[in-house]
């Protein structure tokens, strides 16, 4: 084979591996999209063949089926939490515990379809162990370093969980309308009080 044929061989193979992860790329907006407008119900391979389309074989080529796909879009929405959590990092001074829970919040509320897909829909993720995504790491730490100023002799990642699972029941009680919105920063002072995490931080 010539070194022009390997050359057009090469652009090849990298152009159809473009396209795939482009149409890869497209079935995932796809599903956060119907699911931001009709909920993860209403996100079936059908749909959102048609949504992309392309032919469910396709589709069925790329993922094995919606949980598939969900589980993708969980693991996507893991990365977008975890550099909104570092860019919600503040300065000296001030408290990085109470801004990554007002970032996570935020998040929480303003991406209800994709916050759903990455704690409240049975997805095959990995939590937890060797496996676990490295999305889902970075956002874990992201929390772990808004804790660790605070959590003196307390186990660091045990509190991280705390904190954690507190921020996400006040997440899904406000997204399932159950808690009054012009309660939220209260709400918020008393998490961190009974918690024992307002104390001054030395470092940002």
């Amino acid at each position: 084979m010539s070194s022009s044929a390997r050359f057009f061989g090469v652009t090849i193979q990298n152009r159809r591996e473009r396209e795939r992860a482009e149409r890869h790329q497209l079935i995932i907006d796809a599903a956060r999209e119907l699911a931001e407008a009709e909920g993860w119900d209403a996100v079936t391979t059908r749909r959102l063949a048609e949504k992309v389309e392309y032919s469910q074989p396709v589709l069925y080529s790329h993922f094995k089926g919606k949980d598939a796909i969900v589980r993708a879009v969980a693991v996507q929405g893991s990365g977008e939490l975890a550099r909104l959590l570092r860019k919600a990092r503040p300065s000296r001074g001030e408290s990085r515990l109470r801004a990554a829970a007002e970032a996570y919040l935020k998040f929480a509320r303003e991406r209800p379809a994709l916050y759903d897909a990455m704690f409240v829909q049975q997805v095959d993720l990995p939590w937890g162990t060797s496996e676990v995504p490295q999305e889902l790491l970075d956002a874990f730490g992201e929390l772990v370093a808004a804790v660790e100023p605070v959590h003196g002799e307390r186990d660091l990642d045990a509190l991280t969980e705390v904190f954690w699972s507190s921020l996400h029941g006040i997440a899904t009680l406000v997204q399932g309308g159950r808690l009054r919105p012009e309660l939220d920063d209260l709400r918020l002072d008393l998490l961190l009080g009974a918690l024992s995490l307002t104390q001054d931080e030395d470092r940002p």
